[in-house]
This record gives structure tokens, sequence and C-alpha cells, in this order.
């Protein structure tokens, strides 16, 4: 059975009039991966704050596990700005980083007092790997400067630190607040492969429908002011959620059927009443409450029609822009057609938000022109959002763009009209700016550049801070739409869905038509560096099997010039052998003449032979014809390792 980590029970949180959710009660278990779902405003991030000891609640019991370690993303990390990025990962205390200041605290005592305690903590807790550890991270995250100061970051370098942080010391229960937010597809992926590798127990809000997918075990949504629970990961949750829906419908509906049977018995019963009426009566009040469910499903409803848009878009003609070094356009040429939705990809820094800039007139190309139909009306959804005035009403952000909003064929709605389609209450229209959540804000905003009818969207990161619930109507309308569609977006399952085909940025001016969506994309980039993984392998192979033919063809026995000698001087020691048994024989002395000594070189082979020659006598005699013959072959093995010799020598 799985280690209980967190449990949660009746917890409740309200905002004045504003009900967040109520009693709620759930636990997460060691190994247990939860992704948290709810509309915009339903309390999400206030919930992971309440856990993380960030917000009080009105009531409840939260309770850890004893010594469980705990780190908290938040969806908008602060650090003080003179921090480096590296001071920053250690900025945010944790039991490894205590541990290290307790450990150079120590280092600078004299005596260094507990030293051996420390070292075996230290150990323990692998804390001498953690500089290490940071920076591999930081690298992974494309954040490579470790010295630059925090003040210099931007708001997604910012992220990613606070994530590398995060990360770093590997806590039990991690708590994740859109964490995919402000990350390029690759490190998104790669984020994606090392929660799936890990052991950490996760609870995290994202709108990444992929990451949640493949990241998640377990689903909890947030509807209602209650929370419902599915033991799998989204695309079960989809199916189960439903299922609830249908079988909530149902219920509803029968409950409407009784309810109207017994409220016609409660209007003709008189006011006394025996026991068993009091019964009924209390049954119907119960029965009341369940009739007057408003089941809410409400979605998003975007029914703009686009303007009209002649056949003439825009073309963009020999194009280049770049500031120093970095190339963002190289002589870039493109001809939007009618009707195209297009999908803009690319790691961060190779120039997407630029080019969307260069394309609404926002910034000037160094060279080159964009020529505009007449009939394009621009909706810019741009990534860095609408300054709101805080102390506007909802309702008066809206008005002060238009008090009526024509939706084509006639039909017309008013600024109210219109915010209720966008799920704002009448309730929610007339509170201020400043109490929307940023979520709430995004929607806002989307709902600001759509009631001006523009027939070319441009959407720059439109997902980042959306919930689920809204990217999917939202993907349904720009399906729809009838106008152009250029969109920026690290949201995988979105580009899935909306573009036709993507517009690669691989950087310094390298773009790409690719004819396809993302996950084309990606399967194409798999395809193709298994290809060159192969092509690469049978090149090794190819070497290896000319090294082996090579191998094959040469002598299997080449004699080295040493072997020769050596063969060489057996010679002469054999017949320096077969001298001594002649003299042996006749009775006399036995010389030891000056040639038994080893041999230097090839040039003394052939005095050698000629000074055996003359200690022959009567057997010698006969030797000498033998030896004859190997003095000439030692003359010519003599020439030939001298020639040899030489040739090493140069070599």
């Amino acid at each position: 059975m799985a280690v209980p980590y967190l449990q949660v029970d009746n917890l409740t949180k309200s905002f004045g009039d504003l009900v967040l959710f109520e009693n709620i009660s759930f636990g997460i278990a060691e190994g247990q991966r939860v992704g948290l779902i709810a509309k915009n405003g339903s309390g999400k991030t206030t919930l992971l704050n309440i856990i993380a000891g960030k917000e009080g609640y009105d009531s409840g019991n939260i309770v850890f596990r004893r010594d469980l370690r705990v780190d908290y993303l938040e969806q908008d990390p602060q650090y003080p700005e003179e921090l480096t990025v590296l001071e920053a990962c250690f900025h945010h205390g944790n039991s490894t980083v205590e541990l290290i200041k307790e450990y150079e605290r120590c280092m600078e005592t004299e005596g260094h007092p507990g030293l051996e305690d420390l070292l075996a903590r230290m150990d323990q807790e692998k804390a001498w790997e953690y500089e290490q550890k940071a920076k591999q991270i930081l690298s992974q995250l494309k954040i490579r400067n470790f010295d630059q100061r925090v003040k210099q970051l931007s708001g997604g370098q910012l992220k990613r630190v606070a994530l590398a942080n995060a990360l770093i010391t590997e806590p039990d229960l991690l708590i994740l607040d859109e964490p995919t937010n402000h990350l390029d597809l690759d490190m998104t992926e790669w984020l994606e492969d090392y929660l799936r590798r890990t052991n950490l127990s996760l609870l995290m809000v994202t709108h990444d429908r992929y990451f949640l997918d493949r990241v998640c075990s377990e689903i909890i949504e947030i509807d209602n002011q209650q929370i419902y629970q599915y033991k799998g990961n989204y695309s079960y949750y989809l199916e189960k959620r439903q299922e609830r829906i249908e079988a909530k419908s149902v219920e509803i509906e029968r409950a409407n059927n009784l309810y109207r049977t017994e409220l016609d018995w409660m209007r003709r019963m008189p006011q006394a009443r025996g026991h068993k009426a009091r019964y009924r009566e209390d049954a119907f009040y119960e029965l009341e409450k369940v009739a007057k469910q408003r089941f809410n499903n409400d979605n998003v409803k975007l029914e703009v029609k686009a303007s009209y848009i002649g056949s003439k878009i825009f073309e963009a003609d020999h194009l280049f822009k770049s500031y120093g070094d970095l190339k963002i356009l190289d002589d870039f040429s493109y001809i939007f057609a009618r009707y195209e939705k297009m999908g803009i990809v690319g790691n961060n820094g190779t120039g997407k938000s630029t080019f969307i800039k260069i394309l609404m007139g926002q910034v000037k190309p160094d060279s080159g022109t964009v020529d505009v139909g007449e009939t394009v009306r621009f909706g810019y959804y741009s990534q860095d959002g609408l300054q709101f005035d805080e102390q506007m009403k909802v309702i008066d952000v809206v008005q002060d763009i238009a008090e009526v909003i024509e939706l084509g064929n006639g039909k017309r709605l008013t600024a109210s009209q219109f915010l209720q389609h966008f799920l704002f209450t009448p309730e929610t229209q007339h509170s201020y700016v400043y109490k929307l959540s940023g979520g709430e804000r995004r929607r806002l905003y989307l709902c600001t550049v759509l009631m001006r009818n523009p027939n070319f969207l441009v959407l720059d990161e439109p997902t980042n801070d959306l919930d689920i619930i809204t990217l999917n109507v939202l993907e349904e309308y720009l399906q729809n739409f009838k106008g152009c569609v250029i969109v920026v977006s690290h949201d995988r399952y979105f580009m899935d869905k909306v573009v036709d085909h993507l517009m690669v940025f691989n950087g310094q001016g390298d773009i790409r038509d690719f004819p396809g969506n993302y996950s084309d994309y990606r399967d194409w980039k798999e395809a193709k560096a298994q290809k060159e993984k192969e092509a690469e392998h049978g090149s090794v192979e190819h070497i290896e099997n000319t090294q082996s033919i090579q191998e094959s063809t040469k002598p299997k026995h080449k004699i080295s010039w040493s072997r020769k000698l050596k063969w060489l001087n057996t010679m002469l020691w054999g017949g320096s052998a077969l001298l001594c048994v002649e003299h042996i024989w006749h009775g006399e002395v036995v010389p030891w003449p000056p040639f038994l000594t080893a041999m230097q070189t090839p040039s003394e082979i052939v005095p050698m032979l000629k000074e055996i020659a003359l200690y022959g006598t009567t057997m010698a005699v006969v030797i000498t014809g033998v030896w004859f013959g190997m003095t000439l072959i030692a003359e010519r093995l003599a020439g030939k390792l001298d020639t040899e010799e030489r040739a090493e020598q140069e070599v």
C-alpha cells in the first residue's frame, strides 16, 4: 500500500460572497501524479497556495506526513534582484541548501565542530553534487549564463530558473503551477521525460493536455465548488467526465419530474400536517435542492463572425532582419493564402515574436517589404497581454470598445450579453479588473480582440493561463473561422487541432515550411533522426568491414627485421656448434671464435660467415660447400635488411 503524503479534509475557501470550494477532501500518496483541472477563477492556484502554506483558508484540515519534503513552483516566482542565476537556485530554503550553508559555517569556524556528523549528512543527501546538478538542469532549460543577475532576466527566464530550483532537490512532493509556460517545445518534452523517469509525487496545474496525458496518473477536477477524482490520465478523464455529466443530467431531470408532483401536493395540503406528512415535507425540500441545480456545463460560446476578406492577404518580399550577429529573417519571402491557418514553432530566441511584430507593423525589417491587402482586419492577441486599468470594471473595459457588438447576419449583442458568452456572470462583470484571476484576464483580453470582428487572427501564445474548457472551445472556433490565422504556441495539442501547416524557425534566419501539424512534424523529425542514426551506424560498419578486408589481404606471416636477424643468428650458432663437434672428433682444442657473440647489424653477417669457413678442417671442407650457399643467401638478405632499416628510420 502506498504511503500517504498529503491529506486534505473538508477544506473551504471563499473571498467575500464568492465561494471557491466547499468541504472538499482528497489525498495524495507516494508515487501519485495528480493533475488539477478547473475553469479560470475556480480556485486552482488558490488551492495550491493553501497547500503550500502561502494562503489561509476558512475551515478544514491539511495534514502532511512527518518530515515530508515539499517544493512549490509558483505561477509568478519572485527573487531578490541582485542575486545571480546560480544564487537564485540556492535562495529558497530547503534541507539541502541549509545543510550546505551549515557545512560552510563549520569550515569557517576554528576546530570545525561537528564536522564528522556534517560530512555524513552531506553524503546522505548527496549535497556535494548539488551545484553541478543545478547547472545541468539550468542548461537543459537553456539558461547558460549562471552569473547573470535576476533583474536582467525576462519573466520566462525567471520562471525557468524557479523550475530548476524546484527540480534540483528532488522533493518527496512537488507542486507545480503551470510548469510549461515559457518553455519551448524541446524544453517541454525534456521536462515531460524527466518527470516520468523520476519517483516524484506530483500535484500540478497545467493547460498542456499532452503533458497531462503523459505525466499524470490521476485527475482532480474542481467543478461547482466540489471536487471529482478520476483514476487515470487526461484521456480517461475526458471519457469519465462525460459519463458523469450525462448521469448528473439524468438525475436532475428525474428530480424535476418528481418535484413537480410533490410541489402540487405541497400546495394542496393543509398547514397542519401529521408526522408522516412532515417526513414527506422534509423529503420535498431535499428534492427541491437537487431539482434546482443548474449543472454548470457552460462553455465560452464564440459566435463572432469574421468580416469579409479579399483574395490578397499579405505578401512578404525578401525580408531581412537581425540584431547584431543574431539573424531573425534572411531573405524571407512568402505569400499568404486566403483562409490559411499557419502555426509557428521554434526554440525561444529564434525570432517568432519578432516576425509577428514585423507583420503587424510594430517592428521594421532591415530591408524588404510587407504588402497587406486592403480588406485585411487584424486581430492581434499578444504574448504580453493587454494592460487593463485595474480600477475599471469588467463591463467598462468592453463598453470602451463598443456598446454593441455586430455578430454578422444581422445579429447584435450588447456588451453585457457578449461578456456572458465568455462566462463572465453579471456579478463578475460589475467587479473590478484587479479581482480577476490570471486566466480570467486572458479571457477578457481574448474577448476584446474578437469583438472587433477581425478576419485575420494573429495569436501569440494564446494558450498561456487559459483553462482547458476555454481552450477546447477556442480550438473549435478557430477550426470554423472564415478568415486567416497565425498561431505562435508551444501547446502541441492546440497546434494539432488548429493549424494546416507549420513555419519552423530553426534560428539564424533558417525558416522551413512543413506541410502538416505538430504531431506530423514530430514524427517526421523522429523518423529523420532514426534514419540519420542508421546511416551513421551503417557508415561505421562499412569502415569496419573495409578495415577487416584490408587486414585479410595483408600477408599473414610478414617477417619483421628483428625476427629475420634472430633466424640468422640461430644459423650462425648452429654452424659454430658443428665446427666444435669437428674439433672434438679430431682431439683438438675447441676454439672460441669472436663471431659467436650476438650480431648487432646485418653488415656483420658476411664477415662472420667467412670467419667460420677459416676454422674448418677435413669436415669443414664438406661443410664449407653448405656454408658457401648460406653466405650467398646471407649477403642478399643483408642488403635487403639494410634497405628496410633505412626505410624505417626515414619513417
